[in-house]
C-alpha cells in the first residue's frame, strides 16, 4: 500500500506557473507508475501527465504538451508537476495517483488502471 498526498495548489492568474507536488509513502516508490490526472466541475477525471517508474518515459495530454512537466524524484519518493503558461481552462482539482506495475518503461493513461489515489489539490487560473 502506499499514500500520496499532494501539494502546491493554489489560486494564480493566466500566465502564472505552479508546481504541485505528491509525496509517497509506504512501500517503494520506484514500483509504481506515477499519473496526474485532473477534473473540474462537471467533467469526468481526465490524464494530465503520467511517468514511468524509472522516468525515462513520459505522457503528456495535447492540452499540456509544452506547458507542464512531469518528473519524479524516486529517492524523494515525489512527483511533480511543473505547470507553466496557466489557462482559465486548467482550472480543476488535480490529483496524483500510482500504478503498481513490473514493467520499467511503461506508462498508464486510464484513470481504471491507478491503484492508488491523492486526495486532491485544487488550481484556479483566473483571466
Amino acid at each position: 500500500q502506499v499514500q500520496l498526498v499532494e501539494s502546491g495548489g493554489g489560486l494564480v492568474q493566466a500566465g502564472d506557473s505552479l508546481r504541485l507536488s505528491c509525496a509517497a509513502s509506504g512501500r517503494t516508490f520506484s514500483r509504481y507508475v506515477m499519473g496526474w490526472f485532473r477534473q473540474a466541475p462537471g467533467k469526468e477525471r481526465d490524464i494530465v501527465a503520467t511517468i514511468s517508474r524509472s522516468g525515462g518515459k513520459t505522457y503528456y495530454a495535447d492540452s499540456v504538451k509544452g506547458r507542464f512537466t512531469i518528473s519524479r524524484d524516486n529517492a524523494e519518493n515525489t512527483v511533480y508537476l511543473q505547470m507553466n503558461s496557466l489557462k482559465p481552462e486548467d482550472t480543476a482539482v488535480y490529483y496524483c495517483a500510482a500504478k503498481d506495475t513490473l514493467g520499467i518503461e511503461v506508462y498508464f493513461l486510464n484513470s481504471q488502471s491507478y491503484d492508488y489515489w491523492g486526495q486532491g489539490t485544487q488550481v484556479t487560473v483566473s483571466s
